[in-house]
């Protein structure tokens, strides 16, 4: 049978399934559960052949996905254990994310020379990510304030988000836009994982190796490029364990969780996926329009990132693969070693326009109504405490319970988002990593590079 009518009718039978889903859930009609589970285990055999004819990573990652959701509901406890997966996953690739920016980066910049391009590459890439998370901010604003999710609400945190929200709140430290940038120890910004203090360290080693001339030079840089072939060798290897982490993660997500607590928050969910999709179709689009963006192969190589990403809600998760497949599309390696982990700190176009429209979201539930100055004056603090945050734990409800308190509210109220919180985390990480490849792209073109 064609691939490509395989594709076809699974999708038929995938949008069969969620739509009877919907509206069994929704109570709109009643339908037999056996008719249900039918049809969704058809779907998920089938998907299972298309996987076993492609023997594409991300079919096998899609599949494990819909596994991992069938666990979570046939057996939660299993489920709930299944999250060894994704913490072994998530590891392994920590371990990648340091060496793999270090020698992509000082090969990028010592190995062509070019250090004025670094600093255009810079200048180019803050500016555009400043004007897209900008724009990011104000749709997040315009959704809430057309919906009006939480107006009329009597939301209140349950015991279970109260002590996750404290467990938060006690790391939380001071954080220094400028001053967290740089790093006092490259040892501790590895074992932390300060993506942006590693980026800064690896630009400045490659500068000053730029600097020596002759043999020690190449064989410095010949030894460095080698360890970045090796690193992306080991990603390679590291993705085999994917569909598992992927399937355990989200299975721990729902068997933790449960469908039951999108009820009081379906509103505010849906809010931010309609937002989230009408910023990628109105700004995101746009932009690869301008661009002349090879549409259909962009996707093609960011699907399998983009999967891991949604799944384990861990742009660190899908980065090494994000790399390596921008490069397999072209796009120069020392344009994607600079400006996609710098993205992933300056360019979260999906946390900030989650960041304003939840901030509005607790001050409608709180009962205050925000002035248009106000609201203004709210995204003019996230465009700055919003910046490189991405390697602090639970960073985002950080950064709300703090925007919150700076308005008069009473944090209290953002604990309730928590019960939440996985499923939005899922689709604000899907748009960091797809708006964080396309600004790679966008760079590399405005450089001449593509």
């Amino acid at each position: 049978m064609d691939k490509r009518k395989i594709l076809f009718s699974l999708l038929a039978l995938f949008f069969i399934d969620g739509g009877l889903h919907v509206i069994n859930w929704l109570e709109i009609a009643t339908l037999p559960s056996e008719l249900l589970h039918i049809i969704r285990w058809v779907f998920i055999f089938s998907l299972g052949y298309y996987a076993w004819v492609s023997k594409g990573l991300t079919i096998y990652i899609l599949l494990c996905m819909f596994l991992g959701i069938e666990v979570a509901e046939w057996a939660p406890n299993v489920a709930k254990e299944l999250k060894v997966f994704s913490d072994i996953f998530l590891r392994l690739i920590k371990t990648i994310i340091a060496p793999l920016l270090f020698s992509t980066l000082v090969v990028g910049i010592a190995g062509h020379s070019d250090l004025k391009q670094v600093g255009r590459m810079g200048l180019k890439s803050i500016l555009y990510f400043e004007v897209v998370t900008t724009i990011a901010l104000i749709i997040g604003l315009f959704a809430i304030n057309i919906t009006q999710a939480g107006v009329g609400s009597s939301l209140q945190a349950q015991t279970e988000q109260v002590d996750k929200a404290n467990k938060l709140l006690e790391q939380k430290h001071t954080h220094n836009v400028i001053l967290d940038i740089f790093p006092e120890n490259i040892a501790k910004s590895v074992a932390e994982n300060q993506i942006l203090q590693i980026v800064v360290f690896s630009i400045l080693f490659g500068i000053a190796l730029a600097q020596l001339k002759g043999q020690r030079k190449e064989q410095m840089v010949h030894a460095i490029e080698s360890l970045a072939e090796v690193m992306f060798k080991f990603t390679n290897l590291v993705m085999y364990v994917a569909p598992l982490a992927v399937g355990g993660a989200i299975g721990y997500a729902i068997a933790t969780m449960g469908y039951g607590v999108l009820h009081d928050l379906l509103k505010l969910l849906v809010t931010l996926y309609v937002a989230l999709i009408a910023f990628v179709i109105l700004v995101l689009i746009p932009i690869g329009l301008l661009v002349k963006l090879p549409f259909k192969k962009f996707l093609n190589h960011i699907s399998e990132p983009l999967s891991i990403a949604f799944a384990t809600a861990s742009s660190e998760a899908a980065l090494p693969k994000a790399m390596e497949n921008l490069e397999k599309m072209g796009v120069p390696r020392k344009v994607v070693a600079f400006v996609l982990p710098t993205g992933f700190s300056f360019n979260l176009d999906g946390t900030t326009l989650y960041l304003s429209l939840a901030s509005v979201f607790v001050a409608q539930v709180s009962g205050v109504d925000l002035t248009i100055g106000q609201q203004i004056s709210m995204c003019l603090v996230l465009m700055l405490t919003s910046k490189g945050v991405a390697g602090v734990r639970g960073a985002s409800f950080l950064i709300l319970v703090s925007t919150v308190a700076s308005l008069g509210l009473d944090p209290q109220k953002a604990f309730a988002i928590l019960a939440i919180d996985a499923f939005m985390d899922m689709g604000r990480t899907s748009v960091n990593l797809i708006g964080n490849c396309l600004a790679t792209y966008v760079i590399a073109k405005w450089e001449g590079e593509v």
